[in-house]
């Protein structure tokens, strides 16, 4: 009997996985749902065992299975040697779309659990070493060490501690928590459980967004089997160390990526920035030193554990270690997930792995870290993908969202859009976030609408009004939105009714 793998990742259901994969039951095939390969544009990605590896079909429907089996349709080849996945270093990700989410067996001969049994032969403090020397930051948008703020955790005194895993993944153009928590569930769990051990904790909670209604219940149903296996609960892999975890779905606000916001809401309350500090390490949920870090951040440390913090610093560049999974999205031709070392540039990315516009027009700007990132133009295509080359160019990586437009795009009303969904999402705590973006939206408005006199004059305001958002904003939301604003006019002032600087010099 053919055994066929068809994913269950919600990108691939959103366009008839489920439909292709009770076709394939009815005509008699052994069906196995996997986690998507990333390849997005190709979904459903149909994949047939063979002697020869797995062979791909793409785009399949219902009507497409019987040519599927029999072997007849048009196929990709052997999956795993497409250049696309070929050319990446997968490594939070190595197993996402080869194995079924919840088979824990599969999991544990693909490598899993391997991090956590070392972990457990060392003591606390080698664990959070292995993690510092890995050079691991936080890959939610932050970039702070991993391992300084294990390290803070471990040494606080405390009854009480807390691991909280923060998978309120709102930010436009980003999906990889999403389809690492589909796809492979258990990397997380034993990620949060070796982050336990490291510090102290005995008890975690994973704040997941209520808009991924997939990943809830198969992280459900991954925490289930855990307990079931020993991997959570009193004694951890009969370690002696008792380690509890469970799911809380967020009610869809943006804020509660913020870390104090989503802990103010893990307690009950209404989700709002907490002033700094203390930080959460010091005092987090419960008022108990607390870990927070987001999917990928924890997702990774299993594979550093099992491989050692110095194999995962061996890749990357500068002070941004290891891989990071980037999403392409927007107007892309090849959007999805590309895992490579740190170092990558953007042009590569865009161009190489993307493909360049869906459209087939010219790339305009491409805007790197959510809504909240700046737009780069493709003059800046050579910027390699690191923490510290993109924070000089005023720029930021993120959570590693890549949204691409094409020259159609308006940099004003984006600008706009960045104003008026801070205006939106805002907890409504601090005046400069709350009142700042609301004027942001009037004054963009009255610069696309307004003469040259009021418009020079509205400039100047919203630059002011860009830096009092900056300074004085209790959180990144407010803080950062100015960052898009800013690189749109700067960038692309044509579009505000400001002529170009090198326009100015030449009239």
């Amino acid at each position: 009997m053919t055994t066929v793998w068809v994913p269950c990742d919600a990108a691939a259901v959103a366009v008839g996985a489920d439909d292709v994969a009770e076709a394939l039951r009815a005509a008699g095939a052994t069906v196995r749902r996997n986690g998507s390969r990333g390849m997005l544009w190709l979904e459903p990605l149909v994949e047939v065992e063979t002697e020869e590896g797995r062979i791909g079909y793409a785009g399949c429907s219902p009507s497409d299975v019987a040519s599927v089996l029999d072997g007849s349709a048009e196929s990709l080849g052997i999956v795993d040697e497409l250049p696309w996945l070929a050319r990446q270093q997968r490594v939070t990700f190595a197993r996402v779309g080869l194995i079924e989410p919840t088979d824990i067996t599969a999991y544990q001969s693909h490598g899993g659990l391997a991090g956590l049994r070392r972990a457990l032969t060392l003591n606390p403090a080698e664990v959070v070493a292995e993690v510092t020397t890995s050079g691991l930051r936080g890959r939610g948008g932050a970039g702070f060490p991993t391992g300084i703020k294990w390290e803070t955790v471990r040494t606080t005194e405390a009854s009480t501690k807390f691991v909280c895993c923060n998978a309120d993944e709102g930010d436009s153009g980003t999906f990889a928590d999403r389809m690492l928590m589909e796809g492979d569930p258990f990397s997380l769990i034993e990620g949060m459980v070796i982050a336990a051990y490291a510090v102290g904790a005995r008890e975690g909670y994973i704040y997941c967004r209520s808009e991924y209604p997939q990943a809830i219940t198969t992280l459900r149903r991954a925490i289930d089997i855990s307990y079931a296996h020993g991997l959570l609960g009193e004694s951890v892999l009969g370690s002696g160390h008792a380690f509890d975890l469970d799911v809380r779905v967020g009610a869809g606000a943006y804020i509660c990526g913020e870390e104090t916001s989503m802990l103010e809401s893990l307690e009950g309350k209404r989700g709002e920035v907490r002033a700094k500090p203390p930080i959460p390490a010091l005092e987090g949920f419960l008022g108990a030193p607390t870990i927070v870090n987001n999917v990928i951040s924890l997702g990774s440390v299993p594979m550093i554990l099992a491989d050692g913090g110095a194999a995962y610093a061996a890749l990357g560049t500068g002070r941004s270690r290891g891989t990071s999974v980037f999403q392409l999205a927007g107007n892309v031709k090849q959007g999805g997930i590309v895992e490579t070392a740190f170092g990558i540039s953007l042009g590569q990315l865009v161009e190489g792995f993307g493909g360049g516009t869906r459209s087939g027009r010219p790339v305009k700007a491409v805007q790197v870290g959510g809504p909240l990132g700046a737009y780069l133009a493709p003059e800046q295509f050579d910027l390699p993908l690191d923490y510290e080359a993109f924070a000089a160019a005023g720029a930021m990586v993120g959570h590693g969202g890549v949204v691409v437009w094409d020259d159609t795009m308006d940099a004003a009303a984006m600008a706009r859009f960045a104003m008026e969904f801070c205006a939106i999402e805002s907890c409504g705590k601090c005046t400069p976030c709350r009142i700042g973006s609301t004027r942001g939206v009037e004054v963009i408005d009255r610069i696309r609408d307004g003469d040259e006199t009021t418009r020079h004059t509205n400039l100047v305001l919203l630059q002011d009004l860009c830096t009092t958002m900056e300074k004085g904003s209790l959180c990144a939301l407010g803080g950062l939105t100015p960052l898009p604003v800013r690189s749109a006019l700067a960038l692309f002032p044509q579009d505000f009714g400001v002529a170009a600087a090198s326009d100015r010099s030449t009239s």
